[in-house]
């Protein structure tokens, strides 16, 4: 039996949601690359600068930008929930890596998670508060 080992990479884990969308992030030490659903990120979130942005935000405030390469698992909601829950997912992930990133991290509100999510329809009404027109007559 071969007794030498591979070497292993270190894979830092984290987990984003938004609205109705779960991020599965893993951080593996290299170049800096975003792996989402098993596509380039920049051609998964469309090539727009706003939703790149978003998810590489965590490691530019920290100063990490090609330290570490992305791969996402994600699903459900819309791009802008995905962008904002890779995001979190990043963050919980890099305060795995080093509990001193937390201060800087949470300053940045970037370990925050955002709680709203869409309100529940109620009887009677078309939406949660749209109600059916009114006739006086």
């Amino acid at each position: 039996m071969n007794t030498t080992s591979l070497p292993t990479k270190v894979i830092y884990s984290g987990t984003g949601r938004r609205k109705a969308s779960i991020a599965r992030v893993r951080l593996i030490p290299g170049s800096g690359k975003l792996v989402i659903n098993d596509l380039p990120g920049e051609l998964y979130l469309q090539f727009s600068p706003n939703y790149i942005r978003t998810t590489y935000s965590p490691l530019q405030t920290l100063g990490l930008n090609n330290e570490y390469d992305i791969i996402v698992n994600t699903q459900g909601g819309g791009l802008t929930g995905q962008a904002d829950a890779i995001r979190l997912g990043v963050a919980r992930a890099l305060c795995y890596i080093n509990p001193e990133h937390r201060i800087a991290l949470k300053a940045e509100g970037h370990l925050t998670r955002d709680s709203r999510i869409k309100e529940r329809r109620k009887y009677g009404l078309r939406k949660a508060r749209k109600a059916p027109q009114f006739s006086k007559r």
